[in-house]
């Protein structure tokens, strides 16, 4: 059996440099706050905690004063900032790039609304940390859709400004993006740009990566992804493995294989999310080679 590991995996530069912010301040001081997980892998998490990293939620920084506490690379809604400077708490920001010029996309949109009627629509998971601060960048009132039942909730009547969570499939923003076409078209008798003005905001360090899951996914018999269950781009990545081959399986740590998934095997993939460690991967190669005699590349 040949094992080889997705060069193409592992951390965008967004967690990078989260990570690498968090890192420095604990190497000073050997203490940090974080808003929320600061990236959607338990087992990276686990690693930072033990290093001093305290994992915080919004209710806990209500309750802090005189400290530092970081935002992750999800970035987060302008209420946070507003409570930082009421407490004295110093941010150590580490909102992606990407993610901070999409929110002040959707803020300059839902501005140029004024007192008109219009919505702004996101294409992404209800509760996820990177919505909850686009929708904070309109007092809230962003719709959120992830299915095509979701669009009920949209007023085909009006002026819509559709935007998408970074992390999405470019295959699931499409297919949003055609059904509300649509809706627009039945309700309206017309596309024009001032009832819909639809924007691919979609990540291109993620949307690149399917078509290079595609292709490595084909290489090998079985695919083993590894992520956070709770990472949104980890489920549309595996997603695009499991499309091209049936053999693939989703874990988050190396003690979740199962040696049957590798019987008749010859080749096997290991890749992961945005949100997944090298060093992750590395480990679940390793315990494959506790398994069964096996040759790396």
């Amino acid at each position: 059996m040949k094992i080889t590991i997705d060069n193409n995996s592992g951390f965008c530069f967004g967690v990078v440099f989260a990570i690498q912010m968090a890192e420095d301040e604990l190497d000073r001081t050997g203490h940090l706050y974080c808003l929320g997980d600061i990236v959607h892998n338990n087992m990276e998490v686990a690693r930072l905690t033990q290093k001093g990293l305290k994992i915080i939620s919004h209710n806990d920084l209500e309750n802090l004063h005189d400290c530092k506490v970081l935002i992750r690379a999800h970035g987060e809604p302008p209420s946070t900032y507003q409570t930082a400077l009421k407490n004295n708490i110093e941010l150590i920001d580490a909102s992606c790039p990407v993610v901070l010029k999409l929110q002040n996309r959707v803020r300059t949109s839902f501005d140029s609304f004024d007192d008109a009627d219009g919505q702004i629509v996101i294409y992404g998971e209800e509760g996820h940390a990177e919505v909850n601060g686009l929708v904070g960048q309109t007092k809230g009132q962003a719709i959120i859709v992830r299915t095509e039942a979701d669009l009920e909730k949209v007023d085909f009547k009006q002026p819509i400004h559709f935007f998408s969570q970074t992390t999405k499939s470019s295959a699931g923003f499409k297919k949003m993006k055609e059904l509300i076409e649509a809706r627009v078209i039945e309700s309206k008798g017309a596309l024009t740009d001032e009832n819909l003005e639809a924007n691919d905001t979609l990540c291109r360090q993620v949307s690149n990566r399917e078509p290079r899951m595609q292709r490595f996914s084909q290489e090998h018999d079985v695919v083993v992804f590894v992520s956070g269950k709770k990472s949104s781009n980890g489920k549309a990545l595996y997603s695009v493995c499991k499309s091209v081959n049936e053999r693939s399986y989703f874990i988050s740590e190396p003690n979740e294989l199962n040696a049957s998934w590798f019987v008749e095997t010859d080749s096997v993939g290991i890749c992961g999310a945005t949100s997944t460690p090298m060093w992750l991967m590395q480990d679940v190669a390793d315990k494959l080679k506790l398994l069964f005699v096996v040759e790396t590349a």
